[in-house]
């Protein structure tokens, strides 16, 4: 019997482990502070750019740690009692469990300087549903935005969801749809039916939707699925269909929408896509790479409520002079202007106090601007959900994505791991306001 594509990712998601030595080897310089991240590759060279700065200034070593599986590898160390001081996960619902236990420590005395840098919306997304804060938002990024190539996608831009389905019903192949990301294949597709169900419904469904209290199987969710299906998951919607989609690494798929003729005309993906486009090349393999604002560009999700967003928070594990003067540097317009000056670098500072231009394009800076203009924001659902829920979430996406027409079993699925999940582990995080 053949293995279902969603199965393989799951399997390949299996394997993405790895295993590290922080628990072994010799003890490190006490001048020093450890760091889990998820930054890897071009962002991990931008991040070197911090440290170092930091390491400059103050004398103190940043080791750091990269992996695409820093959730596992972090819990792993926790378990083994070898925990970094900071880590840097992009998951509020994880961090909330770490408080809960008391393995990660309150930042009070970051509080006041957060609220001046960052703003009362982000400060209570940092704060992980409790009352204090726990998480410092160290780079964040917009999830709405639908990216297109400006000559694949001239006129007026839509602004409701009856215009973009008219716009995705011309002629070519509309999207480009990447979901594999082990060990978090399928989180492209939770980005999307995310920003359906709080662009049609608003903030206040989202918010129950994400806190745990609004059913899988209530109209609102069922509607996103079933609008996300007949826009996207139908014949013809996805380059390459959906057996492409399932197999393709999000960060390549885009790569259709620049050859030419172009293979899709957009992609919905969050404000780090632009990392990926940076290192595509136009027409050829061998061509230019695209330039922003000339070869690719980006509108809003069509219609009214917050703007989704995500971001990369650092939270505190060991409480040492060390750790604090570094979290204490991170939340800063030196540390952050080096992340958004960094050209080859797609990141964005949640703080408005970091001058917009220092980002080396107008593309970047439109990003910035809707990120600390004092729009409603709405942290990303899946991030906030606890792990167990977001998991059967990315499994519910790929099988979706295969076979559409098993919805309902999947959203009665979806609803049994919500009822199955303790209260005290769903957060309860403003939305929009």
């Amino acid at each position: 019997m053949n293995c279902p594509l969603w199965k393989k990712l799951l399997l390949l998601a299996a394997t993405a482990l790895v295993t590290v030595s922080s628990a072994c080897g010799v003890a490190e310089s006490s001048n020093s502070v450890g760091v889990i991240g998820v930054w890897t590759e071009g962002e991990e060279a931008a991040f070197n750019q911090v440290k170092r700065r930091f390491e400059e200034k103050t004398g103190i070593k940043v080791r750091y740690q990269g992996t695409r599986a820093v959730e596992q590898v972090l819990a792993a160390d926790v378990q083994q009692g070898a925990a970094p001081d900071i880590a840097v996960l992009s998951s509020p619902g994880l961090l909330a469990d770490y408080a809960r236990r008391h393995e990660i420590k309150p930042l009070d005395f970051l509080e006041k300087k957060a609220e001046s840098f960052y703003g009362r919306q982000w400060v209570n997304l940092q704060r992980l549903g409790t009352g204090k804060l726990y998480s410092v938002a160290v780079k964040a990024d917009l999830k709405s935005a639908i990216w297109y190539r400006p000559s694949s996608v001239p006129g007026p831009k839509p602004t409701t969801w009856q215009q973009l389905v008219a716009l995705a019903a011309g002629p070519g192949t509309p999207w480009c749809l990447g979901l594999a990301s082990p060990p978090t294949s399928g989180f492209p597709g939770t980005d999307w039916i995310e920003d359906i169900l709080l662009h049609s419904a608003g903030p206040e469904i989202y918010r129950q939707w994400a806190g745990g209290t609004l059913p899988w199987t209530s109209d609102p969710v069922r509607q996103a699925f079933r609008d996300w299906g007949t826009l996207v998951v139908r014949p013809g919607g996805i380059q390459g269909g959906a057996p492409a989609a399932l197999l393709t690494d999000f960060r390549d798929s885009a790569r259709p929408l620049f050859t030419d003729p172009p293979g899709c005309r957009m992609e919905h993906q969050g404000s780090f896509a632009m990392g990926s486009y940076q290192n595509m090349h136009l027409r050829t393999p061998t061509g230019p790479h695209p330039q922003p604002g000339t070869d690719y560009d980006f509108f809003p999700f069509p219609g009214s409520g917050a703007s989704e967003v995500s971001a990369d928070l650092a939270a505190m594990f060991a409480d040492t002079p060390q750790a604090r003067q570094f979290l204490d540097f991170l939340v800063s317009p030196e540390a952050q202007q080096i992340w958004a000056g960094n050209p080859n670098a797609s990141a964005f500072s949640a703080g408005a106090a970091v001058a917009k231009d220092v980002y080396p394009d107008p593309v970047k800076r439109k990003v910035a601007d809707t990120l600390t203009a004092g729009k409603p924001v709405c942290f990303d659902a899946s991030d906030l959900m606890p792990a167990t829920m977001t998991g059967a979430f990315y499994r519910a996406i790929l099988e979706y994505t295969a076979d559409p027409t098993q919805l309902d079993t999947l959203l009665n699925r979806l609803d049994d791991t919500r009822k199955g999940i303790p209260r005290e582990e769903w957060l309860n995080v403003p939305c929009g306001q």
